[in-house]
């Protein structure tokens, strides 16, 4: 028996992506998809420059913390 969280984390399969993608298409319509895949695209890669600015930014913390402990 599958617990309630194993249940949640589970990958739709074939005939599952086929209803998610009619729906997707029957909401939003087919001009709207290319707007949101830009859109999500776009927030994509803000997130990861943001996420190496802060690993930078870090990194240059612990290297500015080793010459002033040297």
């Amino acid at each position: 028996m599958l617990s309630n969280s194993a249940f949640l984390l589970a990958m739709p399969g074939g005939s599952e992506w086929i209803f998610i993608i009619l729906a997707v298409l029957i909401l939003f319509g087919g001009r709207k998809i290319p707007e949101f895949m830009r859109g999500l695209g776009k927030g994509i890669r803000e997130f990861n420059d943001a996420k190496s600015n802060v690993k930078k930014e870090i990194e240059d913390g612990m290297q500015e913390k080793d010459k002033q402990a040297n």
